[in-house]
Order: C-alpha cells, then structure tokens, then sequence
C-alpha cells in the first residue's frame, strides 16, 4: 500500500512509519522538519522537506498518489498555541483542511488523522472520557486540533473521504524531544540523565493518561483497514501522576534526587484518562506496552 505520512519525522509520526515500514507498505514523509529530525525517519522511508501548506505538497499527492494519508504534521505546544493563536489555528485548522481537500482532489483512499484527546474534552464530566463526552477545549491547541477534525467530518459528510480519527492520550517513549514543552516522561528523562534537577508544576498529584508510543502505532496499522467514519480514544484508561512519573524514572536510572515543585500550569486539565473500549470493539486494538515497561524502554533509548 503506497502511504503518506505528514509530519513523519516527528516524535510519534516516525514510530508510526516505522510500524508501516514493518508491514510491507511503501512509505513516503513529508515534514518541514520545523520539530521533526531527519534522523529520526526510518530507512526505507522517502523523505521530502516541505510544508504541508506548500506547492511541493500538492505534488507530491500528484506525483506519489498515497492510497492512504496519515496526518501527523501538527503545532503541538499548548504553550505556543497561546501565544500566537493565529498561527496554531493555521497549522492544526487549516492545514488539516488542505490535506483533506487533496485527499479528496488525488482520490486518496483513506485519511487517518492524529487528535488530541488530552485537549479536546476540557475538564471532564466523567473518568474514563467516551467519544461522546461533551467537547470543549480549554486551550487554542486544543481547539485548533478539534477543528481539524470538523473539517476532516466535513469532507467525510459532503464528498465521501474516508477517515479514521485516532484522540490519543499524553504519549511517551523513544525518539520524543526532551527540550520541548510536551512529554513530562522525555523531559525528566533528558534532565536526570543530565545530572540536572526536575521541577514538578504543582503538587505532583495531577492525573493523566500515559501511552507508550509502540501502542499507538499498532493503532494506525490497525486504522489502515478497520474503523472507516470513526472517532477513537487511544490511550491506556487509567491516570497516572507526575509524581509517580518521576519515582518511576528516578528508580529504572538508579538516581537518588528530589523533585523540585513549582507553580501548576495555567490552562492544565486536573485529571483525565480516556475509555478506550470502543478502539477496542472497533480496530480490535488494546495496549500492550505496560507503564514500568515503557519507562525502562524510553529510558533505555535515552541512554543510546
């Protein structure tokens, strides 16, 4: 199956290249490469430098003919969402839409589009959040990503796309940058393998839904041929705190260190992990890759 994957030199993009490399596929990457790593796409993989809103974009649709897209190419900071909220709306919004008009245009069988189910929900009503829970982000990023789904549903309603939409929970693992605003596992991991101090923002007791990143590839893969028109949770259904995060790390290192604690962030959602019974019932998927698992496995690729 010729794929194309946007934003394939990112930190979860790769994995999922990776993971289609594994299964036969022919695997093309676009990727401006603004906070992707040309090192961090696989060989096999082709790789073309360019921007999702560019020209070059647009032949590549023409010249490669992707049967399946996958849309990972993405302004994924919270942080600079809210400081220039035009240009967040314009990656997450309106490059998502232009992917999905030239799928549409360059009869690309499938989009498969990467969501935020860490920002889309707000603060929940329930635990575990369902596809159903009401939607109402609480930060542009959030808001810019739901977008991108309104416009992919559009195409899906008015001229037939097929898609699958995957709202992952906080993902973790190899390859995520340590120097980023997102990924708390990559960053403590980066920083205590430094010999340099952590700061925890608040107490510590905030819960969220951690995912090993091999799990959400497997969920892609999955998405090739299952869950046409669907909307599903990708995450592990239970919180974990960012104090236990950090025991965690600290005890695979073999690091005796205390936390610093901070300020809590503003716009930061409390709580949250997702139902993922219907990914279940669904792509037949589930998560593998068990917590402690995944720690020693990021902390392992860290140290290579």
């Amino acid at each position: 199956m010729r794929i194309l994957v946007t934003g394939g030199a990112g930190f979860i993009g790769s994995h999922v290249v990776e993971a289609y490399l594994a299964e036969g596929h022919e695997v093309h990457v676009i990727d401006n490469l603004a906070t992707g790593r040309r090192a961090n796409v696989p060989e096999g993989a082709v790789l073309h430098e360019a921007d999702i809103h560019s020209a070059e974009s647009e032949r590549l649709f023409a010249s490669f003919r992707p049967e399946v897209v996958n849309h990972h190419a993405a302004q994924a900071s919270v942080k600079l969402s809210s400081g220039d909220i035009v240009h967040d709306l314009e990656v997450n919004g309106g490059g998502t839409a232009r992917i999905a008009d030239l799928c549409v245009r360059y009869g690309v069988r499938k989009l498969i589009y990467s969501a935020s189910g860490g920002t889309v929900y707000g603060n929940p009503d329930v635990l575990p959040i369902p596809e159903t829970h009401p939607l109402r982000p609480v930060s542009n990023y959030g808001m810019s990503k739901l977008v991108g789904e309104l416009y992919i549903a559009l195409k899906g309603r008015t001229e037939g796309l097929e898609f699958t939409i995957l709202r992952y929970s906080n993902a973790f693992g190899p390859r995520q940058d340590p120097h980023g605003e997102a990924g708390v596992v990559a960053i403590f991991t980066g920083r205590l393998l430094a010999g340099e101090p952590c700061t925890i923002d608040g107490d510590g007791e905030q819960l969220k839904d951690y995912i090993y990143v091999g799990d959400i590839a497997r969920a892609n893969v999955l998405a090739l041929t299952r869950g046409g028109g669907e909307t599903l949770n990708i995450g592990v259904g239970e919180g974990t705190s960012v104090n236990t995060i950090y025991a965690a790390l600290t005890a695979a290192a073999g690091i005796t260190a205390e936390p610093r604690f901070g300020p809590p962030r503003a716009g930061d959602v409390r709580a949250f992990w997702l139902d993922t019974s219907r990914a279940r019932e669904v792509l037949g998927w589930q998560p593998e890759v068990t917590f402690d698992d995944g720690i020693r496995r990021t902390l392992d690729s860290f140290r290579r």
